[in-house]
């Protein structure tokens, strides 16, 4: 298993969880399945809960590679930034909640939502979540000053169009019929639920910890509290552990473009 996850929870303020690897050549190798393009055979081995014998495509190794490397500023926040998202999208599948995920973006720090989920209940939508992913180095600035505005914009109908375009396409892509009659038929107050997944150090690691840096969720998105989920991932060493992990990915696949060239 890759990642493992703890629940939380902080009265009726806030839910979630908190992110453990447990097999970070698993998880590299998971992060570079989407790095090439096959975030749907990543999917099914997330899903099947073990490595399934589907092999890597014959070309794409250059572009995969691009998105494991830093890009040419020496900043490596875009890159680590990606592979988070990739990160908290297994997490996502890791949670058990039935419904469809869209898979990350295939580029660095691409615009619009980081993710996005549609939660069903039988054969209802459920819950449509929006989420916020950044993998940073000062956790509590980063809830405070740029994800509750996002999510206040959301709340607001502000990026309703944007919202409603992505819901329809992660429909339609998930074979869902009549995507866009669902999507006009949603009571998006009811149905609209959030997800801030950050990366903690030492400092907000415990139960106080937890609670400053989600502090003010339940101004920035009101009503019950399964519309406010908070998930966190533990890294002490933040820029080196990406670097480690990207290291892992791109000799996996050096490995695959190789066996296949012989």
């Amino acid at each position: 298993m890759a990642i493992a996850l703890t629940p939380v929870r902080e009265g009726e303020l806030w839910a979630g969880a908190t992110w453990t690897v447990e097999d970070e050549d698993v998880l590299a190798g998971l992060i570079a399945r989407v790095a090439i393009g096959q975030a749907r055979v990543a999917e099914r081995i997330l899903n099947e809960d073990g490595l399934i014998d589907v092999g890597y495509p014959m070309g794409g190794h250059e572009g995969a590679r691009k998105l494991l490397e830093v890009g040419p500023t020496g900043d490596p926040a875009h890159r680590d930034g990606w592979m988070f998202q990739v990160i908290s999208w297994i997490a996502a599948h890791r949670s058990g909640r039935p419904g469809v995920i869209r898979s990350p973006h295939m580029r660095h720090a691409d615009k619009g939502l980081d993710g996005l989920m549609v939660e069903f209940d039988d054969t209802e939508i459920a819950r449509v979540v929006i989420s916020e992913e950044k993998a940073t180095g000062n956790a509590r600035t980063m809830v405070r000053d740029r994800v509750w505005p996002e999510f206040r914009d959301f709340e607001t109908g502000r990026r309703d169009a944007e919202l409603n375009d992505g819901v329809s396409t992660l429909l339609a892509d998930g074979g869902y019929p009549n995507p866009d009659a669902v999507v006009a038929a949603i009571l998006w107050t009811e149905k609209r639920a959030y997800r801030v997944a950050v990366t903690i150090d030492d400092t907000h690691a415990s139960e106080k910890g937890l609670k400053a840096l989600y502090k003010g969720y339940e101004t920035a998105v009101s009503g019950e509290i399964g519309r406010r989920r908070a998930e966190t991932f533990q890294v002490q060493d933040l820029r080196p552990w990406f670097e480690s992990i990207a290291v892992k990915a791109t000799a996996i696949i050096n490995a695959e473009e190789a066996a296949i060239n012989v």
